[in-house]
């Protein structure tokens, strides 16, 4: 079937929309809402966007048909096939397709399914029914538009996750707690991903607590949330010792659910761990709920992750704050206050501290022996007749006698009754089993304290239901009870992994352009200070814009990294690369003048013109300014290095350093 001239300037129509129409939509769900309406304006038949919601296709939009005449479709129909083959589905004749499910009282012939997609992953399919088949250049113009819609939904939900990730940071940057970051994030993440319902849940002992709750029907119906999960219950638990998330697009029937989600009207789940550490056991979990049934798209599981890192920042620095704050506060009541309200504030606030802790004893050195002084979660008056010799501390504690005197947190989790023999083979005096439960008791943790070589008291924290409960992050802050300077160490190490997560570029793996411009001054003044040279390159790639335009932003981001790859396997000590964003690069090589930076720059771009993604090959364009013949500061140099780089690519070459 040909196309006819009305056919052709429709088609043309319809594409210039695409190009004109489509970026000015604000978000991905306004675009996809509206494209009916866009092709309405086309004179098409029936027009509907459709979206995966559990097992099926539920309508977004429509135009042509009443969506509640047809609100949803099986995946085994047309647009069924097109969401799950990832292919544009055509029927010329619907009469002879079993799959085609007429709609009463409207006649179609030919029916058009398109899949849409982000970032590769089919995330809606448009579909068209006409009286009429499609012309094979009507099918062509028409997965084209198809194509130009995904690139902008791709842009769309980029941008989205840029904007959530920035106000998400800004937002918990001036939180006065991790309980008010957690609030601000919640704000931020619900009508971003279109939630109705969250929570932030942080482990405390055998119960995993609600710090923060957002959505109506949540915040009214939420206090078995804030008065704690019981340990291993319901699959946050299971989240949590997994240390993986869980998405359910029907989790109102999982016999494992949170029931106050249940009673929130809650069908569909994203549970998140919330990392506090590279090492660090996870003792937070993100909950993201929706009242309707839906799969999370790649794109928003990417969000959520992205969400979870900076809340899990976030709450490592306000519990170290906490920590130190706590120290010194009791370093301060411990000039006026009684020794007993000091130990007693010390093992409440370890048991508050050290995750996994649930209960905890202070034992102080006396009269060549051990005593309690002080106990959360049990009676003080049940230890009053129980008295350690160093020798049993010492056999509780293990056979590592230069950690005991070093002040070295140690853990042992054997079990009830392995624990309950090990209390027997330390040689505990009768009475220490019934009154630390120390049958009940799962894991345990053991932190001496030492002063000038001599251990003064031996600090015990105790969890009664989980053998895994302390863990690496429960060592660290341990370890904070011992030498005030240990405190400090840690607060400048986690300042330290900090400031390293925010000069990193998340994609490539180098230093961002925060980190440029932070050691650019450095080491243009050791220049000054000590005369070498030093160059500066600033790159820009070519072929960059064809790849993510052709190929989509998933082998753009490849490319990328590739381009990264190739700058750290040519960079030699002393040198620093860096991305300043989007297709920009940038280097700075000590003690190396202008003409081996030009060799350098014309090595890099051999090697980034190598690059060949499916057919697409890479360029880039390099300036290179030296100091101090090109410039004596900062701007100088950028300047001169930014004004070649443009040179260089109007001139058509790849180095350009006069």
């Amino acid at each position: 079937m040909s196309l006819t001239p009305d056919d052709a300037r429709k088609q043309l129509s319809l594409l210039t929309a695409a190009l004109e129409e489509l970026p000015l939509f604000a978000g991905p769900g306004a675009l996809l809402e509206g494209l009916p309406a866009l092709f309405a304006r086309q004179g098409e038949g029936h027009v509907s966007v459709w979206v995966p919601e559990d097992s099926r296709l539920r309508v977004l939009a429509a135009w042509g048909f009443d969506p509640q005449a047809l609100p949803y479709l099986p995946e085994e129909g047309v647009v069924g096939r097109a969401y799950r083959q990832g292919e544009p589905v055509y029927v010329a004749d619907v009469a002879q397709d079993p799959g085609y499910i007429a709609l009463e009282g409207h006649s179609v012939t030919s029916e058009l399914a398109l899949p849409l997609r982000v970032s590769g992953e089919v995330v809606a399919v448009l579909n068209l029914e006409r009286p009429c088949p499609f012309a094979e250049a009507e099918l062509e113009g028409y997965v084209r538009f198809a194509r130009a819609v995904s690139h902008q939904l791709t842009r769309l939900y980029e941008r989205l996750q840029f904007e959530l990730t920035s106000r998400l940071g800004e937002g918990v940057g001036q939180a006065e707690d991790f309980q008010d970051a957690a609030r601000r994030a919640l704000a931020h993440l619900l009508p971003a991903l279109g939630g109705t319902a969250g929570a932030i849940l942080v482990q405390q002992g055998g119960l995993l607590k609600a710090v923060a709750l957002a959505g109506e029907g949540l915040r009214q119906g939420g206090g078995s949330l804030e008065e704690g999960v019981p340990y291993g219950r319901w699959l946050s638990w299971q989240v949590l010792d997994s240390g993986r998330p869980f998405f359910a697009s029907a989790y109102d029937r999982s016999a494992c659910r949170l029931e106050a989600f249940k009673a929130a009207g809650v069908r569909a789940m994203a549970l998140h761990p919330i990392p506090l550490g590279p090492h660090a056991r996870t003792r937070a979990l993100l909950a993201l709920g929706d009242s309707r049934p839906r799969r999370w798209l790649r794109v928003e599981q990417e969000m959520l992750a992205a969400a979870s890192r900076t809340l899990g920042l976030s709450f490592a620095t306000f519990q170290t704050q906490e920590r130190l704050a706590t120290l010194l506060a009791l370093a301060r009541e411990a000039v006026e206050a009684p020794p007993e309200a000091v130990y007693q504030r010390l093992v409440e606030s370890a048991v508050r501290l050290v995750p996994g802790a649930q209960t905890g004893s202070l034992l102080v050195r006396e009269d060549g022996g051990f005593r309690y002084r002080a106990v959360v979660g049990f009676e003080l008056g049940d230890f009053g007749s129980v008295s350690l010799t160093e020798e049993q501390q010492r056999a509780w504690y293990g056979p590592d006698l230069e950690a005991w005197r070093r002040g070295e947190p140690r853990i042992l989790a054997l079990g009830p009754d392995s624990l309950a023999a090990w209390s027997r083979d330390s040689g505990m005096p009768p009475g220490f089993d019934g009154a630390t439960r120390v049958r009940e008791i799962a894991s345990t943790l053991a932190l001496p304290v030492p002063h000038q070589g001599e251990v003064l008291a031996v600090l015990n924290l105790d969890n009664f239901h989980d053998p895994s409960a302390f863990d690496e992050d429960s060592l660290e802050a341990a370890r904070l009870f011992v030498p005030p300077v240990a405190a400090l160490l840690h607060e400048l190490d986690s300042r330290r992994r900090l400031e390293e997560a925010a000069l990193t570029d998340a994609l490539t793996g180098l230093p961002n352009r925060r980190a440029f411009d932070r050691f650019f001054p450095e080491e243009l003044s050791r220049a000054r200070r000590y005369r070498y040279p030093l160059s500066l390159l600033v790159m820009d790639l070519r072929g960059f814009k064809r790849i993510n335009d052709e190929l989509g932003h998933a082998k753009g981001d490849q490319a990328l990294r590739r381009v990264a790859q190739v700058l750290s396997a040519q960079r030699r000590g002393g040198d620093r690369y860096f991305r300043w964003g989007g297709d920009e690069f940038a280097a700075l090589l000590p003690h190396t003048p202008r003409e081996g930076a030009v060799g350098a720059a014309e090595r890099l771009a051999r090697h980034v013109e190598a690059i060949d993604l499916e057919g697409r090959l890479l360029g880039v364009n390099v300036g290179v300014a030296a100091f101090p013949e090109d410039g004596a500061d900062e701007d100088a140099l950028l300047s001169t290095a930014d004004h070649r780089m443009y040179r260089a690519k109007t001139h058509g070459v790849a180095v350009w350093a006069q």
